[in-house]
């Protein structure tokens, strides 16, 4: 008789009735932009972004997460019949704080993905490629923080509603402007520890990072 799961254990199927499938979040971040590898930062057992992409790594310190990722049958099967042609070619999984340097290449991947994560772009801008795509919400802040890095720049907002994602590149001008702009500083968000209050909000903001330039004398 096939032993039973103990009803603590987790599975992206389970995790997606409490947070609802963000799958369509990143199908449509793929139909408009090329990704073919992202790290996604405190991703507990998300497995959304391998609907749509080919390779993820995941990053956690949460126990449970470890486990799930670990048994690669259970992320196979809760991904079977959801993911894409060419995606979910590669799965990884990180037990690690993301504060702390990754195995992870400097300038390899094509987006980070921080969503209800906390600030961890200043940590992980290391690992975006130039040119790449730094996704974030602004519940704990990181999306505040990025709209203050001149690196970065808003090229569309994610809206979400009746369980239906859009992506929005028009009118960005008006998404990201605080409802009290002296709240809108690097230093009261990270001591606040979470995002702002905007005018317009989103679900979520997808940036492009394009890094400084190497001072001169120094190749890129």
């Amino acid at each position: 008789m096939p032993s039973q799961r103990r009803a603590s254990d987790v599975s992206w199927s389970s995790y997606r009735d409490s947070i609802g499938d963000r799958s369509g979040l990143f199908e449509g971040l793929v139909d408009r932009w090329p990704v073919d590898c992202a790290l996604y930062l405190g991703s507990y057992v998300d497995l959304s972004p391998s609907v749509a992409i080919a390779a993820v790594t995941y990053v956690d310190v949460d126990r449970r997460a470890a486990r799930f990722f670990a048994d690669a049958q259970r992320v196979a099967a809760d991904l079977q019949g959801r993911a894409r042609p060419g995606a979910a070619t590669e799965v990884k999984f990180l037990d690690a704080d993301f504060t702390a340097p990754l195995a992870v290449a400097a300038r390899s991947v094509d987006l980070i993905i921080s969503l209800f994560t906390g600030p961890c772009w200043d940590e992980c801008e290391r690992y975006l490629r130039a040119g790449g795509l730094f996704l974030a919400n602004a519940s704990h802040g990181d999306a505040s923080l990025a709209a203050l890095d001149a690196r970065l720049t808003l090229v569309a907002a994610a809206t979400h509603r009746d369980g239906v994602y859009r992506w929005n590149t028009h009118d960005l001008d008006r998404y990201l402007v605080p409802k009290k702009p002296a709240a809108a500083t690097a230093e009261a968000i990270r001591a606040a520890g979470r995002g702002i209050a905007y005018t317009r909000p989103a679900f979520a903001y997808l940036f492009r990072y394009e890094p400084e330039p190497a001072p001169a004398g120094e190749s890129a």
